[in-house]
Parts: C-alpha cells; sequence; structure tokens
C-alpha cells in the first residue's frame, strides 16, 4: 500500500513548465527500498524473462562501467539496508546477500565469467530502479546500456545508442527554448561525488509500471476508460524520482529511476497537494498535457480535484 505521507510529491508552485529540476542529492543512496519491493522486483523479473531485448541493452565497452554500477549500488544497498542487504568479500571473491529474497550470490568482481549475465543485468534484478547508463565521449552524452522495465512510454531498445538531444527530440518546445543544451551542459559538468535529483510526473490511467512504448496496445486504451466515476480510483499520479552519478572509474553517467504512483483518491487525501495540482492543470499548455498523455481525460481529472477543493 502506497503511504500518501512518504509519496515523492513534485510540484513547487502552482504553474508547470519544462525545466531543469535538478537538485542536489542529500542523502547519497542511488536506490531506495520500499514497501513494495518484493511484487516490483517479481515483476521486473518476468519482464526480464519474457523480454529480455526490451528491457536490456548494453554495448561491449560498457562492461567496466557495469562493474562499476555493481559496486556502487551494493555499497549504498549494504550502507542504508544492512538488515536487508550484506556483502562479504574472502580471497577476491564477494558474495552478496539479499535477505529479502533469501539469496546470494558470489562472484570475482570485474570477472564477467563468475556471472551468468551481465553486471548491470545482475545487480538491476535486486534494484526497483530502471537503470541508465550514459556514456560520455565526443563532447556528448550517448545511451550505451541500460536495464528499463518501467518506462514511461519510451523504448529503450529504440533510444540505445542515441544521444542526449536524440532521446529528447520528441518533447515539445525542449529545444525550441534551448533547454535541451541547457541541461546536455550540466550533465557534461556533473562531477564525481556530486549526484544530483530530479522528479519527473504525468498522469496516467490505471496503475501500470510497464507503460513501454510496445505495449501501447495494452495500456494506451486506457485513457479512453476513464469517467467521472472512475476517476479517483483509475487515475494514477506517477512520479519518477530520477537520481545521477558520475561514475569517477568510466567518467559515465548513472541514472538510477525509481516509479512511484499514488491514486488520485489517495493523493486528494492531502488538501495542499490537492489545491496546488488543481492550479497546475487549469494553466497547463495543451502541448505539455499531450505529451504526457492526460489530454483525453484531463476534464474529469480537473473536475474530480475541484470538488475535493469544495469538499475541503
Amino acid at each position: 500500500m502506497v503511504r500518501v505521507d512518504s509519496f515523492p510529491y513534485p510540484f513547487k508552485g502552482d504553474v508547470y513548465r519544462y525545466s531543469n529540476n535538478s537538485v542536489p542529492l542529500e542523502e547519497q543512496s542511488s536506490v531506495e527500498v520500499t514497501s513494495s519491493y518484493q511484487k516490483e522486483i517479481r515483476h521486473k523479473r518476468e519482464l526480464l524473462t519474457q523480454h529480455p531485448e526490451r528491457c536490456f541493452q548494453s554495448q561491449q565497452h560498457t562492461l567496466k562501467a557495469q562493474w562499476e554500477i555493481t559496486e556502487m549500488v551494493i555499497q549504498h544497498l549494504t550502507t542504508y539496508y544492512p538488515q536487508q542487504f550484506s556483502l562479504e568479500k574472502n580471497e577476491g571473491k564477494w558474495t552478496f546477500h539479499n535477505h529479502i529474497l533469501n539469496e546470494q550470490t558470489t562472484f570475482i568482481l570485474r570477472d564477467e565469467s563468475t556471472l551468468s549475465m551481465e553486471p548491470l543485468d545482475f545487480i538491476g534484478r535486486h534494484v526497483q530502479e530502471d537503470l541508465i547508463l550514459m556514456m560520455q565521449r565526443d563532447g556528448d552524452l550517448y545511451l550505451d546500456a541500460g536495464q528499463l522495465c518501467f518506462p514511461a512510454n519510451w523504448s529503450l531498445a529504440f533510444n540505445a545508442g542515441m544521444n542526449f538531444k536524440e532521446i529528447h527530440k520528441p518533447i515539445p518546445e525542449f529545444k525550441e527554448v534551448g533547454l535541451d543544451q541547457r541541461i546536455l551542459t550540466f550533465l557534461m559538468r556533473m562531477e564525481a561525488g556530486d549526484p544530483w535529483v530530479r522528479r519527473n510526473w504525468s498522469l496516467m490511467a490505471g496503475d501500470r509500471l510497464d507503460t513501454s512504448l510496445e505495449t501501447f496496445d495494452q495500456w494506451g486504451k486506457d485513457r479512453r476508460a476513464v469517467t467521472g466515476e472512475n476517476v479517483g480510483g483509475f487515475v494514477h499520479l506517477r512520479v519518477e524520482v530520477q537520481k545521477l552519478f558520475r561514475l569517477p572509474g568510466s567518467n559515465g553517467l548513472l541514472f538510477t529511476i525509481h516509479t512511484h504512483l499514488l491514486s488520485l483518491e489517495k493523493f486528494t487525501r492531502n488538501p495542499e497537494w490537492t489545491e496546488e495540482f488543481y492550479q497546475i492543470l487549469q494553466e497547463l499548455p495543451p502541448h505539455i498535457s499531450d505529451y504526457k498523455g492526460i489530454s483525453l481525460f484531463k476534464k474529469e481529472v480537473v473536475e474530480y480535484l475541484n470538488d475535493k477543493r469544495v469538499m475541503k
């Protein structure tokens, strides 16, 4: 069950526009373990088994960075969640214990032959976050590896190998106002030991975590199924907590993406959130509503929020 008081509310102010809303990460853990851990890990592993090419992509030159990510994530898991995860080191061999799942894995760091899969794929199966690796070269950033099971209407298989601006080209007015270059410059200047975090949001009909482009036929039709009667329980605010880390060894950038869902019914238990989000949607430009996929049911959501405002 999602707790309203721990939900990562994404807004500051009653007007929303695309921006670089990154802020310094205070608790410098790349991952978070929540009450839905077991359910989401099970779902992740099912998707990876059924759709491996859709959920995992990598290039050979990323192996060094993949090991660096694996080492970092294990360090964060064992440091911030010592009751749930532990690590033993014995004569070059590492044994990673996942006490939640009652699993242990022994391997030699940076020796691919000691794991049954690539390092990024391995460690990604132990965290709720999607893991995206962008490598920096030729004055640009490229999506060279990733494990993505819970995408918000995009495709890892399609975007793999693209540079930063190519990936973000579909966002309306992103290029026109120069935001793509400003954010790219910010990312390229990131330093190791100085991580950042941002929150991205959307509204979705239903509560699917896997909203990949490849499965649009399964979930896209739900946008037309929203009514004044079901909007509170059916429509969810989807928030991605995206953490950004510079990898000191490979100089790559790690993006960890933790997706949270909260129904409008639960969301509106907070009157301040309800009022602010109502104002945001009232003023939200059509091109942003269209890109976020909420135009078909925006009217029902606004009316629902307004009713809750009146009741408060």
